[in-house]
Parts: structure tokens; sequence; C-alpha cells
């Protein structure tokens, strides 16, 4: 098989990209206005993987690559790097980051092989940034679930953790109090937080992960909500709380039997 090029589409962003010829939308692009088509095609990649939708899943990574090759021009109109650059930069760190493939390291499981991983990218960090903090480069853009999962297990590297996860569980119930007492709208925004914090540490703990954990959760709801809805027809937001959990319970209880 011959290895695929995205020549072709280099081409194509090259002539959108191109002053007076070019597309006028595409030439007002700059990084931070892309970047939110950037993420938003990362979810839709997810979406489509998550829904065993093998065709949209083509569609989808052909936009997130567009999305790469939109980047990368950019760049090289900026003269900070092209997309050989990108694609080169990434084939180094696979092969860097793979010593038991690409090197005498030896890792016969997983977890040796995530062992490795996490060494070698320390080992970049500090050569690499400034920053030496184990937390250091944890993205910022993250969704936040994620980012407190990351942040937690970075942590966790340097002996800063709980023992077991009935002890986060105790912290939780602790954010939980400090929630329910505080008073102003500042300090309910920061228990909050706390609190929400403490949920994914307990997650963590207890080998969930928090953001499908989550995902699951918003689909067990709204799977529920639309079969309350399906049962109380055109009614339903005529009844009162009590009737409606009613429904709750009874939709509930059909989904256990």
């Amino acid at each position: 098989m011959t290895p695929p090029s995205i020549e072709k589409l280099a081409e194509i962003m090259a002539k959108l990209r191109t002053p007076v010829s070019g597309c006028p939308w595409d030439l007002e692009q700059t990084f931070s206005t892309i970047v939110p088509y950037t993420i938003e095609e990362a979810y839709e990649v997810a979406d489509a993987v998550q829904r065993n939708d093998m065709a949209a899943l083509k569609d989808e990574l052909g936009d997130l690559l567009l999305q790469v090759v939109f980047h990368s021009r950019m760049a090289e109109e900026a003269d900070l790097f092209n997309l050989q650059d990108v694609i080169d930069s990434i084939s180094d760190k696979m092969i860097r980051r793979h010593p038991h493939v690409f090197g005498g390291v030896e890792a016969d499981t997983a977890d040796a092989v995530v062992t490795n991983w996490e060494t070698i990218k320390a080992a970049e960090r500090q050569n690499k940034l400034p920053d030496t903090s184990a937390l250091a480069d944890v993205a910022y853009a993250l969704p936040a679930l994620l980012r407190a999962q990351k942040l937690q297990k970075r942590a966790s590297r340097t002996g800063f953790d709980w023992d077991k996860v009935e002890d986060a569980i105790a912290k939780l119930d602790e954010e939980v109090g400090e929630l329910r007492g505080a008073e102003t709208a500042e300090n309910k925004a920061e228990e909050a937080g706390d609190l929400l914090f403490a949920a994914v540490n307990v997650c963590r703990l207890a080998g969930v992960d928090a953001e499908n954990a989550l995902k699951a959760a918003n689909h067990k709801f709204e799977r529920r909500f639309r079969a309350m809805e399906q049962i109380a027809g055109n009614e339903f937001q005529k009844l009162d709380l009590d009737a409606k959990e009613g429904l709750w319970q009874r939709v509930k209880a059909s989904e256990r039997s």
C-alpha cells in the first residue's frame, strides 16, 4: 500500500490562505480563532468512536487533520515552523518514547510501557521548560475533570496522595459540609469547586475515569428524562415535582426489570 500523503491537503490550504485569490474567511483566521474548531473536531472524533460509526470517524478524522494542516500553514506563513516540522517532531517523539520498540529497553507489559513513557516525559519537561514542578505542562485547555485527574496523578507520583479511597471519600464528605456552610456566592463557588475536585479524587482512587463516568451519568439522565417525557406526553411540564419523581422511579424500575 502506498504511504498516505497529505501534500494535496497542504496545497489546498495554501491556496485558501493565498492573499487576494484565497478564501476571505480562511485568510481572516488566526491560531486563536481556529482553536475552538480544533477542540470541537477532537470531540466529534470521540463522538464517532463512542457511537461506533466508522463512516463518521473517517470524516471526523479528516476534519481533525485539516486543523493540523491549518495551524501548520499559519505557522509557516509566520516563519515559525511548517507541516513537515510537525510530522518530524511527532515522529521523533514516538521513537524516543518507545525505546522498548526502537531501542534496547525492555517493557513486556502495558504498565511497564506507561512507566517508561512517564519517565521519559518527565526528563523532557526538565530539559524543555523552566518550570520544574511535577505539575508542569498539564494543559489549561483540557476539560476540567480531565485536568483534575491529571493534576492528581502527577501529585500522586510525588507521594502526595491518600492511601486508600476511603480517605478520599472522607475528604469528599468534608467538602460537602463546607459547601453547606458557605454563605456568600464567592464562597459557594469556591467550595463547589473543591467538592468537584474531591469527587474526581474519589473516582481516581476507585479506579474510575471521572470524565467517562460523568458522560455515562449524563447519558443515563438524558435517557430516563426522555422516557419520563414520553410517558407523560404533553402533560409532563404541568406535573408537580412529586409526580415527576414518581415517573423517574417508574423509569428506573423498568430499567432494572
